[in-house]
């Protein structure tokens, strides 16, 4: 990483390296239970947070997520989007 990478950028760098590596795990699983595997695993580890701003990477296109983790997406349970407090 570079030294003028941002905070976000980093967070965004270490959850598309974590899917990854979720997925390079469950390709090890038959292909009919892949994609399950990687979508519970995240519904049931990673905290709404994580699952948005994983949707957010997502959403931008080509985030360097291994294929698995987009066909996962689409069981991956999509958290409400946060309201922003605006201050009085």
């Amino acid at each position: 990483m570079s030294l003028d990478e941002t905070q976000h950028g980093k967070t965004e760098t270490k959850l598309i390296y974590m899917a990854n590596q979720i997925a390079t795990f469950f390709k090890t699983q038959p292909a009919s239970e892949a994609a399950q595997g990687v979508a519970t695993h995240i519904n049931k580890f990673w905290e709404p947070r994580m699952r948005r701003q994983l949707f957010a990477i997502i959403d931008q296109g080509d985030s360097g997520l291994n294929p698995l983790v987009l066909e996962a997406a689409a069981l991956i349970h999509r958290p409400a989007p946060t309201e922003e407090i605006k201050p009085t």
